[in-house]
């Protein structure tokens, strides 16, 4: 059977416009709109903490299927920036896959959700290593097999970076897909500057702000912020806090510590596949048409889908359930 593609979904108007799909992605009505069927993975889950490395915890969800007598495998779910294991495209996937037959683990990044009081040090995007630390160890809890893992936008950057690791740290994962991935960081800061509609950059400053604040009420006695910093744009808060909290002498060297641009991929030895939409407004198409990947890495580029939406209709559900489903599936099946 062949597996579906992004030219498979072709949505009627006005789920053609790239803002419409990704304004519906993480909207309030969409999350009222979906079907009880997609929260189906908070029944019966399992919040804990898992470790991530020198003294690091993060915090997840783990949810066992009941489908089968065993489960077809681990699917492990990445949420995006400002996500959170609790977020609707993780519910909704990690439902999805949960009536396939698969145990789901849904993992938070430091600071996403509400685990701001767990580690004193901020959160910020070259933090894979306690990531990869925190796949070992839900490898070892949780040792359903095979082990595959999804991403959306950051979470997919963090998936294809996490893959490129698993293999040198004894990591048994079998495939890893990432929604919408950031690609070259300096290049997707740019076009939310000054190519992208003003209120995507006023939504993401909004979300950050507010985890900012959770994050300074949860360790007083400690100054991550002054409220100048605060007030700036993207760009001077992410330079202010990167020269204030990182190791990186400058702005520039920080994006290009999670850039997977370029031949950076070329190190993936698992299977992969990258799904984007040629109409994106976040992260430009154009980042992964200069991409040069090696033949396991399968770059599918829609024409629609937005930024993580791929929205099909009125009941809010997403092309990427079947999309991430038929791939897992062909994994667990040996396709």
């Amino acid at each position: 059977m062949s597996l579906p593609s992004g030219k498979d979904f072709r949505p009627s108007w006005p789920l053609t416009s790239g803002h419409i799909q990704t304004m519906l992605s993480s909207s309030g009505v969409r999350r009222m709109l979906l079907p009880k069927a997609a929260r189906e993975v908070l029944e019966g889950a399992e919040i804990v903490v898992v470790d991530a490395g020198d003294g690091v915890r993060l915090s997840g969800a783990f949810t066992a299927q009941k489908v089968h007598a065993q489960p077809r495998g681990l699917a492990v779910l990445f949420h995006g920036w400002e996500g959170s294991v609790d977020s609707t495209y993780v519910l909704q996937t990690g439902s999805r896959l949960l009536r396939e037959g698969w145990d789901i683990f849904r993992l938070n990044f430091r600071d996403h959700g509400d685990s701001h009081s767990m580690n004193e040090a901020l959160f910020h995007s070259c933090r894979i290593d306690e990531v990869v630390h925190a796949l070992g160890d839900i490898a070892q809890r949780w040792p359903a097999r095979p082990m595959a893992l999804a991403g959306f936008s950051l979470g997919g950057n963090f998936a294809l970076r996490a893959a490129m690791h698993t293999s040198r740290a004894g990591i048994p994962l079998s495939y890893v897909l990432a929604v919408c991935p950031i690609i070259d960081p300096a290049e997707g800061l740019f076009s939310l500057e000054k190519a992208a509609p003003w209120f995507y950059q006023a939504y993401f400053m909004h979300k950050w702000r507010q985890s900012l604040r959770a994050k300074q009420a949860a360790f007083p006695q400690h100054v991550y912020f002054e409220m100048s910093e605060l007030k700036q744009n993207l760009r001077g808060l992410t330079e202010a806090l990167v020269l204030r909290h990182t190791d990186f002498g400058s702005l520039q060297s920080y994006l290009d510590g999670y850039s997977v641009a370029g031949d950076i991929m070329q190190a993936m030895q698992i299977p992969a596949t990258i799904l984007t939409a040629r109409d994106d407004p976040v992260i430009p198409v154009a980042a992964f048409e200069k991409l040069q990947l090696p033949p396991n890495v399968e770059l599918d580029i829609a024409e629609h889908g937005g930024h993580c939406g791929f929205i099909r209709g009125r009941n809010m559900t997403s092309f990427t359930d079947d999309y991430i489903a038929a791939r897992f599936n062909a994994v667990a099946d040996g396709g």
